[in-house]
């Protein structure tokens, strides 16, 4: 659905032909990339015989997928079977893992990416001190990373998000993000983009990398959950953490979640974008909403009015079909939901605010909160900082003064000029709050928490999408609660979790006593974003140029280094394994990120494979892209038996295919044995992988038979 537009240039000037902006159903997506059009005339010419090969009525996901086919789907899709080969017409990569993509990328030997792609600095800001301190610091500290980056960026044809520019999935969001898109991200919260009505799907490196070099993405069809909602928010509820209380962690596992109905209406885009990013707590594939017209209004406001226009052409079809049928619907009245406390230590235990005072007495978490923190890349919008600021102005104006420490996180350099603009961070610096680099911060673990000694219990809310065990400040004795940054601002002036803004009181010093109003805020901006065009380096389009650029590694670093190739499977089964080479994990195993090195690092140490009762989506594809066997107890009583001086026997690896299990056999220290089954979903292509040592090993080998094909003719 994304093409070359074709250009006129008049000096310095692009102008776009009349075929592309005169043409209606299309525009060009981007300021940043005037080179590339958006057709709604092609997303309508692929439904006629998406519906012929379903021969049903389709959901608004699965046009979108359909229409990202890399080639025709002849066989009927069945979900949760049929394997889809996808075009993804964009990538995003954030820096922790855009640092190992990249370097597979370079072994490839092509001369640029095949699709669009950006790099964004983000996850390696450390906040401490402020927005300027930090930024210097993570400049001089990390410049190694940056300036390999950006030269990968001049060399392979890329985009480069600087430090400073904003969190990846808020750029995404602003620039990239349209209705009946689809693009894959190295970073789980990828997501983000289906509040604009995108297929946004998180990856790892490897399947990243396939994509750069212009193979298909491969997923299996996902089932389908679909979400009705009816009703208005109320102005302090919201939806994600009702939704992650249902599903859990792993109950959106191989779907896609499709948000739809008259509520979802009443919602702005960046607040479904908050929804569709925390969809990844779920374990979901991605999450989706219906075309709205938030979505139009976000496009004009971040400076893409023509996509905007474009886009009228194929509303009608940017939803599901009438009687398109879900595998499961959830129905929430948006009208009833009452604002909720997720935490800690996972994002799926889940507490009604009313009742949340006391299961803090009745679990005995720590009821003093010792910080507040607001940002990341699920609530750091204009709308969600801009009611904040509502209930700061409250606070302040009534005489309150904040009781514990606040950490702002904007979630872009253009949204945080926006708010200077708008007058909104005059409000957070009256309340002397620390605001942060517009990037992840302490949402990734980015964070030097230098006020709390490290196993000191306490207990902190933040309106992040994640509250693992350490995550945030690196101490196992921090509780984490999420909510939403509304609910987090009104607890500043309180510092007791257990305080319910919607209904408690406060006293000010001077003895007056206060109660909150609802948060208020635009969605908005009264005019247009700011630029913030300083922050960002464009890819580097001259062939002859983008040739004499060598990526900086340098010989000595500690931190880059090119990839040796694994070894090839050796054509035997593992027999005789000692558990120290080898994981045996529970259920959902790699829940919470897409980086590659756990599944590289163990792959390096000399791993064979990692048994598990189940897994998490990305980190199974990566161990598989790596080589790996990924496997899970077909007996789920099997794990328990199992002990850490057992040997273990992998029987069957020369049969290894799709939908055939193998034999586990464990033999005990006394000599004994046992034998269990163990299943995989390992497709033909994947297989493949496993036998050649990597996927990159297989994406090498075929290059260069291309290459040597070529080099005959």
């Amino acid at each position: 659905m994304l093409r070359a537009s074709r250009t006129r240039r008049t000096g310095s000037a692009v102008r776009f032909l009349a075929t592309v902006a005169g043409v209606r159903g299309q525009a060009p997506l981007s300021r940043f990339e005037p080179d590339h059009s958006v057709d709604y005339v092609g997303f309508l010419d692929k439904l006629p015989r998406s519906r012929k090969v379903l021969d049903r009525p389709l959901t608004y996901a699965e046009k979108v997928l359909l229409a990202h086919l890399d080639g025709e789907q002849d066989d009927k899709v069945i979900r949760g079977s049929t394997q889809l080969k996808l075009k993804p017409r964009r990538i995003a990569c954030q820096d922790a893992t855009a640092q190992m993509a990249i370097i597979q990328f370079m072994t490839a030997g092509l001369d640029k990416t095949a699709v669009p792609t950006t790099v964004h600095c983000d996850h390696l800001i450390v906040g401490r001190d402020g927005s300027q301190q930090d930024l210097a610091e993570a400049l001089t500290g990390h410049g190694e990373v940056y300036e390999f980056m950006s030269s990968a960026r001049q060399r392979y044809n890329m985009g480069f998000w600087k430090p400073n520019a904003g969190i990846i999935h808020q750029i995404v969001l602003e620039n990239y993000a349209f209705p009946g898109g689809m693009l894959i991200g190295t970073d789980s919260h990828t997501p983000n983009a289906g509040g604009m009505g995108m297929i946004a799907v998180g990856v790892g490196g490897a399947d990243a990398v396939d994509v750069m070099s212009g193979l298909p993405f491969e997923i299996t069809a996902p089932k389908m959950i679909g979400v009705k909602l009816t009703g208005q928010l109320s102005g302090w509820a919201n939806v994600i953490n009702t939704v992650a209380g249902i599903l859990g962690v792993k109950g959106g596992t191989g779907n896609i979640v499709e948000y739809f109905g008259p509520g979802a209406e009443t919602i702005s885009a960046t607040g479904m974008a908050s929804i569709t990013n925390m969809g990844a707590e779920t374990g979901a594939t991605t999450s989706i909403f219906h075309y709205s017209e938030s979505m139009s209004a976000y496009l004009r406001a971040t400076h893409r009015p023509e996509l905007a226009e474009a886009l009228q052409l194929a509303k009608h079809e940017l939803k599901a079909d009438e009687g398109a049928a879900y595998d499961h619907v959830i129905e929430i009245d948006l009208s009833t939901l009452e604002p909720r406390i997720n935490g800690p230590f996972t994002p799926d235990l889940s507490t009604p605010i009313s009742k949340l005072d006391e299961a803090v007495r009745k679990n005995k978490w720590q009821q003093k909160l010792t910080a507040g923190l607001i940002g990341s890349c699920t609530n750091s919008s204009f709308e969600d900082l801009s009611r904040a600021a509502s209930l700061a102005r409250q606070a302040l104006d009534a005489g309150l003064k904040p009781k514990m420490p606040l950490l702002l996180s904007p979630g872009s350099e253009q949204t945080n000029q926006t708010l200077k603009r708008e007058g909104v961070t005059e409000d957070f610096e009256r309340l002397d709050s620390k605001i942060l680099s517009n990037a992840c911060g302490p949402c990734c673990g980015s964070w030097d928490r230098t006020e709390m000694r490290k196993g000191t219990p306490n207990s902190i809310l933040v309106s992040y999408n994640r509250n693992f065990t350490g995550r945030l400040d690196g101490n196992p004795a921090t509780h984490a609660f999420l909510s939403s940054p509304d609910m987090v601002m009104a607890k500043v002036f309180s510092d007791n979790l257990g305080f319910n803004p919607l209904k408690d009181s406060l006293v000010t010093e001077g003895g007056k006593v206060f109660r909150f109003q609802p948060p208020s805020g635009d969605a908005l901006p009264r005019e247009a974003y700011e630029n913030s065009d300083h922050v960002y380096e464009a890819p580097s389009t001259d062939p002859q140029v983008r040739q004499t650029v060598t990526v900086q590694i340098s010989p000595d670093s500690q931190r880059l280094q090119k990839l040796a190739p694994f070894k090839p499977w050796s054509g035997q089964d593992f027999v005789e394994c000692p558990i120290l080479i080898k994981t045996m994990a529970d259920h959902n195993y790699g829940e919470g990120s897409s980086r590659e090195h756990a599944a590289l690092q163990p792959r390096y140490l000399g791993g064979v494979t990692i048994i598990a009762g189940s897994f998490a989506r990305i980190h199974e594809a990566n161990l598989k892209k790596q080589g790996m066997l990924a496997l899970t107890f077909a007996d789920n009583t099997a794990y328990n038996k199992i002990n850490a001086s057992d040997r273990i026997s992998i029987i069957g690896l020369t049969e290894l295919a799709p939908g055939k299990n193998m034999q586990l056999r464990i033999t005990s220290k006394d000599g004994t044995s046992w034998a269990t089954e163990v299943k995989h979903t390992f497709t033909r292509e994947q297989v493949e992988y496993f036998k050649a040592g990597s996927a990159l090993n297989v994406m090498a080998s075929r290059l260069s038979d291309k290459s040597s094909s070529s080099a005959s003719l």
